[in-house]
């Protein structure tokens, strides 16, 4: 852990604990600094995280002072997962299908969605913007830059990585419609069908739609509920099934919530650009992180151009727009032949109004708000699987993203529970789905991307008896 990590880390046992009561106000931060010897950094940054976790709150001129003291934590899952050996021909797409299809409907609780609730996002300052560029859009503009993208777009996309520290060439952003169709494009630059590509276990069910429909083959990799694909397990496979790419998310990833750590982040590049292995980067929530910066994806220790980094504002602003881009380095060439005998180009409209939105929209301010609600969300989430779910469970507590991966007693089937669940009105994501073999039987994925209300309350309740039957 860094040392504000430990620092929240123990200041969360004393609440939990009832050492430090609601309404409490915590030290200073120049007394906490001094007293635990690290630097008022430190401290703020700690604060910051308890604050957006939602067991502080800053008072003006006062301080900081405790909310209320949540139920006892739930004890994480904290073992590598299990994978199956050897590689795997992919054939999920009809379970997904049927799942995906109850998430939609909005009569549904939508623990089993994939996007946030878009009341928590700013379509109205959104679609302001749209009307304005609309008027104003240059005719030739939408031809001149038909396949890399809107070039005021990638400009703004160029400045944000170099304010998190990174150094893209504004000529490596091509904007794709959404992430899924960066990484499509990333997928199809470096395989050929038959050839096989590493995925975590578990693993983003699109990842293994996309390899079904490539006709890629597979190859699971034990993963680590906190800090990601395991690098040891990975490079046995790759000396052992010489794979074309990897297709990991590094930061926040779907369905665990783990963030790789830095260094483990840069020994991951350095591992594949020694192997020849490219890595498809599917970074999509890297924003929504509940600390005090940003971290960092393995993109920034990428010196040789392996790591094609794919991200996009659906899961921040607006699923609906479909605007994504990759930082493709030395597949860029190939990845944009693949775009123009493909997709071609990305709506104009859309990027113009987003890069309008960056430009003067208050995307950063819309960020800090969505990231704290996002944590008081999962705070309400995870005390409700503590009140509800039976004995022995376990769940994730990401820094970041809105997923928790809950792992249930091993008597429990969460493809029944779905069904189950679904003559209730509500929707999870059970386990298998995230496996190319159908692991992970007693999983299940819970979205606290939507506002807390009573109807959320109840759904984790009835979730609970409908375990128990």
């Amino acid at each position: 852990m860094k040392r504000y990590e430990r620092l929240t880390e123990e200041i969360t046992a004393s609440i939990l604990s009832g050492l430090l009561r609601a309404g409490d106000r915590l030290p200073s931060v120049r007394q906490t600094s001094a007293s635990r010897g690290v630097s008022p950094s430190t401290v703020f940054k700690a604060y910051y995280l308890l604050e957006a976790r939602g067991l502080i709150r800053a008072r003006d001129r006062s301080g900081y002072y405790v909310l209320h003291a949540p139920q006892a934590a739930l004890p994480e899952p904290d073992d590598l997962s299990s994978a199956a050996a050897g590689r795997h021909p992919v054939d999920v797409s009809d379970n997904v299908l049927q799942v995906l299809n109850a998430t939609l409907r909005r009569d549904m609780l939508p623990f089993g969605s994939a996007f946030p609730s878009p009341s928590l996002l700013p379509y109205g300052r959104l679609a302001r913007f749209m009307a304005a560029t609309v008027q104003q859009l240059d005719p030739w503009g939408s031809i001149d830059d038909l396949s890399p993208g809107d070039a005021a777009l990638r400009r703004a996309i160029a400045l944000r990585y170099l304010a998190d520290g990174l150094s893209v060439p504004v000529d490596d952003i091509i904007i794709t419609n959404g992430a899924l169709d960066a990484l499509n494009l990333c997928l199809s630059a470096v395989t050929r069908p038959g050839d096989a590509v590493i995925v975590e276990s578990p693993t983003f069910y699109a990842a293994l739609q996309s390899l079904e429909r490539n006709q890629l083959h597979a190859i699971e990799v034990a993963t680590h509920p906190r800090e990601g694909i395991d690098l040891q397990a990975l490079e046995q496979a790759i000396v052992q099934h010489q794979p074309r790419a990897c297709w990991l998310m590094t930061t926040f990833q779907n369905p665990l919530g783990s963030l790789m750590p830095e260094a483990k982040k840069e020994a991951l590049v350095k591992l594949l650009t020694r192997h020849g292995v490219a890595l498809i980067e599917d970074d999509v929530y890297g924003e929504l992180y509940f600390g005090a910066n940003r971290p960092r994806p393995a993109k920034a220790f990428d010196t040789d151009g392996m790591v094609m980094h794919c991200a996009s504002f659906s899961k921040t602003l607006a699923p609906g727009y479909r605007v994504g881009w990759v930082a493709a380095g030395r597949y860029t060439r190939a990845i944009m032949r693949n775009k123009l005998t493909t997709s071609l180009a990305t709506a104009a409209p859309t990027q113009a109004a987003i890069a309008a939105y960056l430009a003067q929209g208050g995307y950063d301010r819309h960020l800090r708000q969505f990231r704290q609600t996002l944590a008081l969300q999962q705070g309400e989430m995870l005390q409700a699987v503590a009140r509800y779910f039976p004995e022995g469970t376990r769940a994730t507590r990401p820094l970041g993203g809105y997923f928790t991966w809950v792992e249930l007693p091993t008597r429990i089937d969460t493809l029944r529970l779905h069904r189950a669940a679904l003559g209730h009105g509500i929707s999870i994501a059970p386990g298998p789905l995230f496996s190319p073999s159908g692991a992970f039987g007693n999983f299940l994925r819970l979205n606290y991307g939507h506002p807390w209300n009573d109807a959320m309350e109840q759904g984790m309740a009835t979730l609970g008896k409908l375990m128990a039957t």
